[in-house]
């Protein structure tokens, strides 16, 4: 029984040493580099009521959830995302502001999936939300921070995948589709099954240039006349034709901000969060099988809590960025500077205040009483285990 209790239940883990130093220094980057763009830190809850998550909004299934009840019988759950919860505080706390609030944020989220073998149900998630802008500036400032991160990070070869909800909601409500012929495309475009999509499309009446357009979820695109071709196509289209404007904008954009070699577009994408409204994007490198970052524009989400206003953002799952990182064999630096006080029983007092007066000028200082049986040896290796930077002994002799 003993040591059935030193197991953690699947999909989750203990992180420690070295690993856990490591983590925080890439958050302690990701968060300074938030915070030189203008962004403010901001904490929720690690559990909300079950309704704010809950299907209307458009995240995680219930199913995934980790679902449980206070004393007055409310369900409460587990966060599996932070968005709906700084929608919700943006609400309760901004709703007087007329100016966009900039809020960034760190916090472990949880999903109860188990269709995943090896995927953590507790992940931590680091990201930024931009409230009250709807303008495509706002989406550019966006991606350029997703990049800066990334580059902040350490990686050098990644990719952005930019599309736009509404030219998929475009699609489907110009086709006439039905719910369920909704749900059968989005399943075949998440599945990446392009085949399945053009053999989906044969069976619909559709226009040509309607029947082209569908043809381009899946597909990335680069030069201008490849835009050409599209807005054309779209001409008769226009929540199509909208969200392809954005992107040609964004595009442009991004160049300003000598980041769009990073960036790719691929107007098809879809989310499985459906509270996205306008650009969609996911962040890619090697070493991680599913996307590091992922983001988007979600101007209803906050009218469910009472408000109308523009929002996007983004979130990092540090633990993937972490994995991808290692296999890159990118080196995040630790810098050890404890210095272990191993001192006599009679040098005590002395090695207290001096612990005490080398802390307050911000030394790390490990204090140790000298064990009889144990040599100078013994504590250098103990030293050199736990990264000690230096050791110093007071004693006698």
């Amino acid at each position: 029984m003993q040591r059935e209790l030193l197991h953690t239940p699947e999909g989750v883990r203990d992180i420690y040493h070295e690993e856990y130093e490591k983590k925080l220094i890439l958050q302690d980057r990701l968060n300074g580099l938030l915070r030189r763009y203008g962004y403010h830190p901001i904490q929720t809850p690690t559990f909300e009521f079950f309704d704010i998550f809950g299907r209307e909004i458009g995240t995680t299934p219930s199913r995934d959830l980790y679902k449980f009840f206070d004393k007055e019988g409310n369900t409460l759950v587990l966060r599996p995302d932070l968005t709906p919860s700084i929608a919700r505080c943006v609400t309760k706390y901004f709703d007087e502001e007329d100016l966009p609030v900039r809020l960034c944020y760190m916090g472990n989220t949880f999903i109860n999936n188990s269709r995943y073998q090896g995927r953590l149900k507790e992940t931590t998630q680091l990201g930024a939300e931009l409230i009250g802008d709807p303008s495509v500036d706002a989406d550019a400032e966006i991606i350029s921070m997703v990049v800066a991160c990334l580059k902040a990070a350490g990686l050098k070869e990644f990719q952005i995948s930019v599309g736009h909800a509404g030219f998929f909601r475009g699609l489907t409500e110009a086709a006439g589709l039905t719910a369920e012929q909704e749900e059968e495309l989005r399943n075949l475009l998440s599945n990446k099954n392009f085949f399945g999509v053009e053999e989906f499309v044969e069976t619909l009446p559709l226009e040509e240039n309607l029947r082209r357009l569908f043809q381009m979820p899946g597909r990335l695109y680069a030069s201008a006349a490849e835009w050409q071709e599209m807005k054309e196509c779209a001409a008769a289209y226009p929540q199509i034709l909208d969200a392809l404007e954005e992107l040609e904008l964004l595009l442009a954009l991004l160049k300003a901000y000598d980041v769009s070699r990073y960036v790719s577009f691929e107007p098809g994408m879809i989310s499985s969060y459906h509270y996205y409204t306008g650009i969609i994007f996911s962040g890619y490198t090697y070493g991680s099988g599913e996307p590091i970052v992922k983001g988007g524009r979600y101007d209803r989400l906050l009218s469910y809590f009472g408000r109308d206003a523009a929002a996007l953002g983004f979130a990092f799952v540090i633990d993937q960025l972490m994995a991808a990182l290692a296999r890159q064999q990118i080196a995040i630096p630790v810098t050890y500077e404890t210095l272990l006080l191993v001192y006599q029983a009679a040098y005590r007092t002395e090695a207290i205040r001096k612990a005490r007066r080398m802390r307050e000028h911000g030394r790390h200082v490990e204090l140790l009483l000298w064990d009889a049986a144990r040599t100078k040896e013994d504590y250098a290796a103990y030293a050199k285990k736990h990264h000690i930077a230096e050791v110093e002994f007071m004693a006698e002799g």
